[in-house]
């Protein structure tokens, strides 16, 4: 979709926040901005240099994690209003802000730039540009890039604001039935076998609901070496949350993994395991209740 310049030039006049600093449009010159695509920044004339003489924001903004319309109305202002978007994945961002007719600039920030690619943001943001940090699904820095331009924010002074959204492992644990008033985030696990079991050994005694992510291709693995480290844990699995084919599969973690054998594992997973305590607990209730009987 092509910018609508008079709507931008009104933008960029009255500023990111609704500033009102005014200026004339034969003033404005657009340019290139390095290490961005189709990227045109505007230039305010020497009588509006106020705006540009302080520094900018960097936005870390929660993105739908599949459901296009599980967005806040404030991401959403955000990413309108901000100079230019570090996405991780650009095509995929192109697609949200198509959705959303938001034709704000976008450039390229993943694991593979992220330390090259930092420092251009936060000179960027020292120059006065306001900056969104989204990841293809979720909040920035869970598992996905993100907290290494935070830090690089951090040590740079430039101010952050958190712009919360979905997130898949709160999603996920909200309907595990497990312990919600405490519980521990793992993310993704050690793609190496000997140093997976190693972390988990690490969490075979935590009593705390553990969240964790795995990608389809390593979850039988994963399972596997969750049910032998940890033992038979009751886990619930979720599948391609908020998609077209999200599903959730709750039960003892050999269960599940034998389930698993005879299917295509596709998409993208959250798994919740229940705490060590709580586990406890249950065969401790289960072994009563057949006492009694």
């Amino acid at each position: 979709m092509p910018l609508n310049w008079h709507s931008d030039e009104m933008k960029f006049a009255w500023g990111a926040h609704g500033r009102n600093e005014q200026a004339a449009a034969s003033s404005r010159l657009y340019f290139n901005i390095s290490g961005t695509r189709d990227c045109r920044h505007l230039v305010m004339g020497s009588h509006t240099l106020d705006h540009r003489a302080r520094q900018g924001t960097i936005y870390v903004v929660s993105t739908p994690i599949g459901n296009l319309e599980d967005i806040t109305l404030r991401a959403m202002r955000i990413l309108r209003e901000v100079d230019l978007i570090a996405a991780e994945s650009v095509v995929h961002t192109k697609k949200l802000c198509a959705y959303y007719h938001i034709t704000t600039p976008l450039t390229s920030y993943n694991s593979h730039n992220q330390r090259y690619k930092g420092r251009i943001l936060i000179e960027k943001a020292k120059s006065g540009l306001d900056i969104a940090l989204v990841s293809d699904a979720g909040t920035p820095g869970l598992s996905d890039p993100g907290s290494m331009l935070v830090r690089e924010a951090i040590d740079a002074h430039i101010a952050l604001v958190p712009v919360p959204g979905v997130s898949a492992s709160l999603a996920a644990l909200s309907i595990s039935g497990f312990h919600t008033d405490r519980f521990v985030f793992r993310g993704f696990l050690s793609r190496k076998k000997g140093k997976r079991r190693r972390e988990l050994e690490t969490l075979k005694d935590e009593p705390r609901t553990i969240i964790l992510f795995e990608a389809p291709h390593r979850l039988v693995k994963m399972l596997t070496d969750l049910a032998e480290v940890l033992g038979n844990r009751d886990i619930v699995l979720a599948k391609e949350m908020t998609k077209m084919f999200e599903q959730v599969v709750r039960g003892p973690a050999l269960e599940v993994v034998s389930s698993l054998k005879d299917t295509t594992v596709k998409g993208e997973y959250t798994v919740i395991v229940n705490g060590r305590e709580e586990e406890k607990k249950s065969i401790s209730a289960i072994d009563n209740c057949r006492s009694e009987n």
